[in-house]
């Protein structure tokens, strides 16, 4: 019998791998996209969900993704307006995710608020094949989970389901409140140049959801850490797939990675980072593969990969300079110091 953690770490890697290969393979629109959520869909150790509840997630993407084209012509016409609802909604999002449990349903409504009306400030039918090719790609990650499930199944709970934590309301506001200081300044400068900044966009959604778990004592070590080994990870991804650049290889090293990283997440390889850095590391790995993978038509990759991961380094130290300043503050106005905030533990 396999262990648990090997089943999820085999699991993972399968299905991002399977992912990619449907997605490229088929030539999808943003195909990257597909392996992000097979990430985020998958990383949390759970059966995947059937036909009913892969309705219900494609509804519930229509609907957040739909509030960000709505969101787009105010954008244009009234522009403060605009930035306060977005603001407004990046509150709910987190909040959703840390008082209530919802991460997924936060992270959906924090790219529904804020990738969507980027590419509708170029143009409202870009904004319209990004949804598009968002539902598409949930819709892949989810059927990869599905063929993969019987290969590397969950076992089922050893004791009854465990009460979830009472949420610390105060908390979860706080936390709220500063995810939203944190990614708005980013976004609002990926309005500026949609088509530059739209990987910066999924790169400033992604460290809201982990800088809102982390405290500023080891915020440096999560953020930062975790970006620039995803950039190592990147560069050593490109090299090897330049061997031989094919879909099969692109599948098979995807695989390979895959494996080395959720062995990670998973503890299978013990190491004193929390699945957060990892779940991380991994996005932005694809974030930074995928759109170079889509460049290698162009003649300056390289200069664009430099470009996007330096946009990368940029943000993130942004945001933990943020937390720091933040936390420093309400620490002087409380007068107990910095509060320290867990970090979701291993699996």
């Amino acid at each position: 019998m396999m262990a648990p953690a090997a089943r999820r770490t085999f699991r993972l890697a399968s299905v991002v791998a399977l992912s990619v290969a449907l997605a490229y393979g088929l030539a999808m629109p943003l195909p990257f996209m597909a392996p992000l959520f097979a990430v985020i869909l998958t990383a949390t150790p759970a059966p995947p969900p059937g036909p009913k509840g892969l309705l219900g997630l494609l509804v519930l993407v229509s609907v957040t993704l739909g509030i960000g084209l709505l969101l787009n012509p105010l954008l244009r016409n009234y522009p403060s307006s605009a930035v306060l609802m977005i603001a407004a909604g990046l509150y709910l999002s987190t909040y959703l995710s840390v008082g209530k449990g919802k991460g997924l349903v936060g992270t959906l409504l924090s790219v529904g608020l804020t990738m969507i009306p980027a590419a509708g400030l170029m143009d409202y039918a870009l904004a319209s094949a990004v949804v598009n090719s968002l539902l598409i790609g949930i819709a892949v990650a989810v059927a990869c989970q599905w063929l993969v499930q019987p290969l590397f199944p969950e076992p089922p709970p050893a004791g009854p389901k465990p009460k979830p934590p009472v949420a610390d309301h105060e908390r979860a506001a706080w936390l709220a409140l500063r995810t939203v200081l944190i990614v708005l300044p980013p976004v609002m400068l990926a309005f500026t140049n949609p088509g530059m900044y739209m990987p910066t966009i999924m790169k400033s959604v992604m460290l809201a959801q982990q800088g809102s778990t982390v405290s500023a004592r080891v915020a440096g070590r999560e953020l930062i850490g975790s970006t620039f080994l995803a950039g190592v990870y990147a560069l050593a991804f490109w090299f090897a797939l330049k061997l031989l650049p094919n879909l099969w290889m692109f599948t098979l090293w995807m695989l390979l990675f895959g494996i080395h990283i959720a062995s990670r997440l998973y503890r299978v390889v013990p190491n004193r980072h929390p699945p957060s850095f990892w779940v991380n590391v991994f996005v932005t790995m694809l974030i930074l593969v995928g759109p170079a993978v889509q460049d290698s038509t162009g003649d300056d990759v390289y200069g664009e990969f430099v470009a996007r991961f330096t946009l990368f380094v940029l943000v993130t130290l942004y945001a933990w300079g943020a937390i720091v300043a933040l936390e420093w503050l309400r620490g002087r106005r409380t007068g107990h110091g910095t509060t320290p905030l867990e970090s979701p533990q291993a699996t």
